[in-house]
């Protein structure tokens, strides 16, 4: 189900094969097709193809195929499930958890519709907003959450009139692929296209003059070479990049109802979450208890292979971001105050201890960039709008979140916070009917709702004269 690439309706070999390794062992545990550039130039001529026609197809008719693809998902949802564990390390509950959102994050859009909209309308004329398609995209999906974060721009192109070719990344290929063989048996030839990547066909994809919309998840630096690659056709690109979101903790919030949640939002898929929490600020009189708190569900906390029934965290991902993760922890310790720790297993898997530390400087690469890891910092602050400027400061502004015990002042907080979403008392609240982006170096363009159906358009004004 996951050896072949599909390439204009048909599951291919791929040019080459790509070791895969499980996160929880660091050993390869399958190989899987690799396209090469003639194989994409052949996906993206076959999405092109498709696209004229995919274009008039009723879109009762388009979703109506994204509700198909979810039966068929839902009828394999342990078996992908067990290899979304295997091939990215979260936790066997948290896979099926993305399958379930998958799933419904199908149905959702096959329940949506573009409607026109009459702008202008009078005796003597008709002003009308129309969308049509864009044509080819380019789904670039990133290694953390490989099947929700595809179907989240599967989804909405589709149902807009668009054609897909998904690329997954190069160490989460598997459930991917998976898809692919499903949507081979359902979807009409080249309308979705699934490609196997060594890490090389992306700028080959971005820059190339046939693909109208690129839709990328992932880092901030990779986001920059996507704009720059796409800038030579003009196409359109929308862009979900990376976060270092500050929960702010007043000084009126109750820590034990809140801790557990702050560090499900640090710690949830191994702390590889874009909108997770990545540094809080707490006010002075509650940064001891909470740091506690959180230092010791640290403590108790299960790393281990996602498939063990005892674990409550997983490994982080791949190779690299486990040397970064474990570079980070080294300049915390040596900057900051380590208040409590879990314990990672040994041998080769990708594993971390979660692991709480106290007052580092502002300069330090923990507070100032993105871990995406199991790392908590926690930073005592005196003064609210001195915490503010903190929380607003640096080039990331994807979230946020505020925890205190007057909801409408927390409110008045949140609204300082320049992010694209912000969190008050809760967290990873993600209703696929509110739209989310980021701002600045975060993003540009919008997620779920119509807005994310509408991404995938052009506006067309039609203005008549009514004689």
């Amino acid at each position: 189900m996951h050896d072949h690439l599909l390439i204009d309706g048909r599951l291919v070999a791929g040019a080459g094969l790509l070791p895969v390794i499980e996160p929880a062992s660091g050993q390869v545990f399958a190989h899987v097709p690799r396209a090469d550039a003639l194989q994409a130039e052949q996906a993206v001529a076959a999405g092109k193809r498709a696209a004229r026609d995919w274009a008039l197809v009723p879109m009762d008719k388009r979703a109506a195929v994204l509700e198909a693809l979810a039966d068929a998902l839902q009828a394999h949802a342990e078996p992908f499930a067990r290899m979304l564990t295997r091939e990215q390390g979260k936790l066997l509950d948290e896979s099926r958890g993305e399958v379930e959102g998958s799933i419904a994050a199908l149905r959702y859009h096959a329940g949506l519709r573009l409607e026109p909209r009459v702008l202008k309308q009078s005796a003597g004329e008709l002003v009308v907003e129309q969308r049509f398609p864009l044509g080819l995209v380019v789904a670039i999906v990133p290694w953390n959450y490989p099947l929700l974060m595809l179907i989240l721009k599967l989804a909405p192109a589709l149902l807009a009139g668009n054609t897909v070719i998904a690329k997954p990344a190069p160490t989460t290929p598997l459930t991917t692929l998976m898809l692919g063989a499903l949507a081979a048996e359902i979807v009409p030839a080249g309308v979705v296209q699934v490609l196997g990547d060594g890490g090389d066909l992306g700028p080959l994809l971005v820059a190339h003059p046939d693909v109208a919309h690129i839709s990328f998840t992932g880092s901030t630096a990779t986001g920059r070479k996507v704009l720059s690659g796409a800038a030579g056709s003009l196409k359109r690109v929308t862009a979900e990049l990376g976060g270092n979101d500050a929960a702010l903790v007043l000084d009126d919030a109750d820590v034990g109802a809140i801790a557990a949640d702050l560090f499900a939002g640090a710690t949830a898929n191994a702390g590889q979450i874009c909108l997770g929490i990545k540094r809080i600020y707490a006010a002075r009189n509650k940064a001891d208890d909470l740091a506690e708190a959180l230092a010791d569900l640290a403590r108790k906390a299960v790393v281990g292979d996602g498939l063990a029934s005892g674990s409550t965290m997983g490994p982080v991902q791949n190779a690299a971001q486990h040397r970064r993760v474990l570079d980070l922890a080294e300049e915390a310790r040596a900057l900051g105050r380590i208040v409590g720790q879990g314990t990672a297993p040994a041998g080769d898997g990708y594993f971390i201890a979660p692991t709480v530390v106290r007052d580092m400087p502002e300069t330090a690469r923990l507070i100032r960039e993105e871990q995406f890891g199991p790392l908590i910092p926690v930073q005592a602050y005196d003064d609210l709008d001195h915490a503010i400027a903190l929380a607003n400061a640096g080039d990331y502004a994807l979230g946020g979140s505020v925890w205190g015990g007057d909801v409408q002042r927390a409110m008045a907080v949140a609204a300082r916070l320049e992010t694209g979403l912000v969190w008050v008392n809760r967290v990873f609240d993600l209703p696929f009917d509110v739209p989310l982006g980021g701002a600045r170096a975060s993003g540009m363009g919008r997620h779920q709702g119509i807005e994310g159906v509408e991404e995938f358009t052009q506006t067309r004004i039609v203005n008549a004269a009514l004689r």
